[in-house]
């Protein structure tokens, strides 16, 4: 399998949020006006707006407080499930060149509920405003052009990577046995199925529901016009 991936080493992940701000500032993406909610994570959860959130979660384990730090994204799946969800041809595209998933304007001609559904990472969002369907694209602009990603250009501790994709998962594997030695709950999270592969010092639901997921492609929904456009067919028929 050709292409790009990322490696992403959460045992060196401090929360330091630079991949979020960075994200931001290279798609000129507006900030969010947020409430406190508790928890150091800010925004709550993705948006059209916020295409990558680092999410944070306080567990106590053995007596003592843990944080488990997750910088959140689209997954860019080798067999994209959104892509199959989708009921217009090319409205989503992967890349030839780096694997890349990526929504364009006639996205925003499909149904956004079947597209956010299909994903198993509950990655999309749409835009209530222009309805535009929105994710990380992998900067595939910067990539093409011999850049790295805005979020791996701007991570000061490693957590983040990118490559070519035999580079990546051969850096993942070196990179979980080194871990094993302090964490022997230490795993690679959908490696085979991803192109965003996550590192993590225990279970992946301590950082979040959606960290793991089954990434194989469900047939197809119908979205709702096609469903009313199906139940009608027989009586336009028998009028007919």
């Amino acid at each position: 399998m050709s292409g790009k991936s990322f490696f992403v080493d959460l045992t060196k992940c401090t929360a330091c949020r630079g991949c979020q701000v960075a994200c931001k500032q290279w798609k000129k993406l507006p900030g969010e006006k947020t409430v406190n909610t508790g928890s150091h994570q800010n925004p709550p959860d993705l948006s059209a707006t916020t295409l990558r959130v680092v999410r944070f979660n306080e567990l106590e384990q053995d007596g003592k407080m843990h944080w488990f730090f997750l910088p959140d994204q689209c997954r860019h799946c080798l067999d994209a499930p959104c892509k199959s969800g989708a009921s217009l041809p090319d409205s989503i595209i992967v890349d030839p060149d780096t694997g890349a998933v990526v929504y364009n304007e006639k996205t925003a001609k499909e149904d956004a509920d079947t597209i956010r559904s299909s994903c198993p990472y509950d990655i999309p969002r749409v835009n209530k405003k222009t309805k535009v369907i929105a994710k990380c694209d992998m900067c595939n602009d910067r990539v093409k052009a011999g850049m790295l990603p805005a979020c791996v250009q701007s991570c000061p501790t490693g957590t983040m990577n990118f490559g070519d994709r035999d580079a990546m998962l051969a850096l993942a594997k070196k990179a979980l046995a080194e871990a094993k030695k302090k964490y022997p709950g230490a795993q690679l999270v959908d490696e085979e199925s991803v192109r965003v592969i996550f590192l993590t010092q225990d279970k992946p639901g301590l950082y979040a529901k959606n960290l793991m997921a089954d990434a194989t492609p469900s047939p197809r929904l119908f979205t709702r016009q096609e469903a009313l456009a199906a139940l009608t067919r027989p009586v336009r028929a028998i009028l007919g």
